[in-house]
């Protein structure tokens, strides 16, 4: 884990933020990414990009940005690297493997790095570790050595796209603060919590609580729905009531209840159950890892697990609603 004191970054001036942050560098250009590696350019940030796809990368070269084919030669011509990946495997790789961000040994180029993928707070101190034991290769003034930061986000992909996403971050208070306008160019929010590892912990703990909360107003609709009351009724009276929540007022899960939603396209362009999987289970090893028992995030990524082996993989995790508990569509 990270240990600096306050000597480590040197005083920045809102004037001198720009050149320290302006040439970024990102790798991990899916759904999420794509968009945020866009909005950083339309911010007036130099980005250069890398993706293992090159299908994504042709979609910035085209458009006049310089690609990299791995993530040590983004390493170089870059002050700050973020990386916005599917695993916890692959940001270790990123970091660690061949041609990774590390690979040159403790001396560094970048200054400061990002991690914006949904880990487990031990990758994300592991690599922390990393760092903190690196040097940079060039005195910048205004940093002693490499930072990094774990900054997962929430928001989905329409939030990543109208750069509304809002950031949890752990690591070094000074390196957050001189992140934060780089954060702000993605995003609306900026959460500061912690050491690191925390912005991932914090992470794990929304997505466990989305689909316990999915799972239970999807229960709530499905037994409406039995006892004869119309999901819409219940809808209303959830939403002024004390049942409202996100899942009720914004993702609401039943089909035919709310326009703009997943659940109004059969579940498609959300965020999928092979991912809410994913979270749960990085939920549960965290969890075992500090010895807490967590019965409803365990029942919920064996629901989840099912869905996934019943084909609902891409589906959206408001699916649950009608695949799980058999739900009917509004008429």
């Amino acid at each position: 884990m990270q240990r600096w004191g306050r000597s480590c970054l040197r005083g920045f001036s809102s004037a001198a933020i720009p050149s320290q942050l302006e040439n970024v560098g990102f790798i991990g250009l899916g759904n999420m990414g794509s968009h945020m590696a866009r909005n950083l350019i339309t911010a007036g940030y130099k980005v250069t990009v890398h993706d293992i796809n090159e299908n994504s990368m042709k979609k910035f070269s085209d458009d006049g940005i310089s690609t990299k084919q791995s993530p040590l030669e983004v390493s170089e011509s870059s002050d700050v690297v973020i990386t916005m990946l599917p695993s916890s495997s692959h940001v270790l790789e990123v970091y660690n493997g061949a041609n990774g961000l590390l690979v040159g040994g403790s001396r560094l180029g970048p200054w400061l790095y990002i991690d914006s993928s949904t880990v487990d707070p031990q990758t994300s101190r592991k690599i922390s570790t990393a760092i903190s034991r690196c040097h940079l290769k060039e005195n910048k003034g205004y940093a002693e050595n490499p930072m990094i930061l774990d900054a997962p986000v929430s928001g989905g992909v329409p939030a990543a796209e109208a750069g509304k996403l809002t950031f949890m971050v752990g690591g070094l208070e000074e390196a957050y603060l001189a992140a934060k306008p780089l954060l702000l160019s993605m995003g609306k929010r900026v959460i500061y919590c912690g050491g690191a590892g925390n912005g991932s912990a914090a992470k794990i703990c929304n997505n466990m609580a989305m689909a316990i909360s999915m799972l239970g107003v999807s229960e709530a609709f499905a037994l409406g729905q039995n006892l004869g009351i119309k999901a819409s009724t219940l809808t209303d009276i959830f939403n002024c009531s004390s049942a409202r929540c996100w899942s009720s007022d914004t993702y609401n899960p039943v089909p035919g209840v709310m326009e703009g939603v997943p659940s109004s396209r059969n579940y498609d362009g959300g965020f999928t159950s092979k991912l809410m999987a994913k979270d749960l289970d990085l939920a549960m090893a965290s969890a075992s890892g500090v010895g807490f028992k967590c019965p409803m995030g365990s029942e919920a990524l064996e629901i989840y697990r099912k869905l996934c082996r019943d084909g609902c993989e891409p589906k959206d995790f408001s699916c649950a609603f009608r695949h799980y508990y058999a739900g009917k569509d509004e008429e």
